[in-house]
């Protein structure tokens, strides 16, 4: 028979690895009598698990959520997770959450043991953010528990949203459905009560005024899911779709393979070994010409007569900037559409071209 202590172990591990066990599959698989199992159940409720019996034909036992984080138990493959979970998070968060995170990452590692500490040790993971024009502003991990929160027992919430004084502004008022982060930067999804219609809100932005208010009964979210209107929210997209508003094609003078190493989001396609077709798509006619001119070669418009358009828009206007003046009443960025009031409060500015 093990030790009382490797048996304690043996039974915790058993107990976290699904919700409920009735009590004489847990003694046939730890080797022991159903007494045995009901004493070793007294133990670790002695040591702060909190293990709450189970009532059936069967009887059994179910490790329920405590007030304070016991010791936990990870095999090997959930430590290794976690560890590279951490890592990402230590360098790719901001503020407090990367600190908690790096904190949390030294506390798993020095109890790791010697095999698994080496296997971990040469793993490591850095994140590196894309460049941006403003850093992105540290949010609060008390605000994301609390907006998750919300999200789960579908309360309403009530906010002020902006980076000035909000004293004179009205509390905004929404039915919070998911908190997400796109692109280092944290979003609640939520339904507007006040405008009615779907908003994005920067997380960092948001000045929480609880109590919360009544339950809501959840809306579906356009497109169907959140990764489909976040995807079409950022491309300037309405209704939902994921798509690119304007989407093009065009002949360039180039292989197929030289244009694929520089388009992300876009079908290439090989016409001749210096020729190929690609389909691309933007947030607008004249930032989709201009990310197809950053190519450098020859292009023919395949389709739509939109783009055609904007080529023949910039071509004036380039020639127009070249000879030092522009137009009569032809306001610089005009062609640019107006931004949406979710644009505006996001506080994005312009959807940015696509970079080939």
């Amino acid at each position: 028979m093990p030790t009382t202590s490797a048996r304690l172990l043996a039974l915790l591990s058993l107990l976290q690895s699904r919700r409920d066990w009735p009590g004489g599959l847990l003694a046939e698989r730890l080797g022991i009598s159903l007494r045995t199992v009901r004493r070793d159940v007294d133990r670790l409720r002695e040591l702060g698990y909190p293990v709450a019996a189970v009532k059936g034909p069967d009887g059994g036992y179910r490790l329920n959520a405590g007030t304070e984080l016991p010791p936990l138990l990870f095999d090997d493959e959930q430590a290794v997770a976690l560890t590279v979970a951490l890592q990402v998070a230590a360098t790719g968060a901001d503020g407090a959450l990367a600190d908690a995170a790096a904190r949390a990452l030294h506390t798993v590692r020095q109890v790791l043991p010697t095999r698994l500490r080496q296997r971990v040790g040469a793993l490591s993971v850095t994140a590196v953010a894309r460049p941006a024009g403003t850093p992105t502003a540290p949010v609060d991990g008390g605000v994301l528990l609390a907006l998750s929160a919300a999200v789960q027992t579908r309360e309403i919430l009530r906010f002020d949203y902006g980076t000035g004084s909000t004293d004179d502004r009205p509390a905004r008022h929404a039915e919070p459905h998911h908190v997400v982060t796109w692109d280092g930067r944290w979003y609640l999804v939520a339904w507007d009560l006040d405008r009615a219609d779907w908003r994005t809100f920067r997380v960092d932005r948001i000045t929480l005024r609880p109590p919360h208010g009544p339950r809501f009964t959840p809306r579906p979210v356009p497109g169907g899911d959140v990764a489909t209107y976040l995807t079409g929210v950022f491309r300037g997209s309405a209704g939902g779709s994921a798509d690119w508003p304007c989407r093009g094609t065009v002949l360039l003078d180039l292989p197929a393979a030289t244009v694929a190493r520089y388009t992300r989001d876009g079908l290439v396609e090989e016409i001749a070994p210096d020729r190929c077709r690609l389909t691309l798509g933007s947030w607008s006619w004249v930032s989709l010409a201009a990310a197809v001119a950053r190519y450098d070669t020859g292009i023919t418009v395949v389709g739509p007569p939109a783009l055609t358009e904007a080529f023949a828009l910039l071509a004036g206007r380039f020639t127009r900037t070249a000879a030092g003046r522009v137009a009569a009443g032809e306001r610089p960025g005009s062609a640019a559409p107006a931004l949406s009031g979710e644009q505006r409060e996001r506080g994005e500015g312009v959807v940015p071209p696509q970079q080939p």
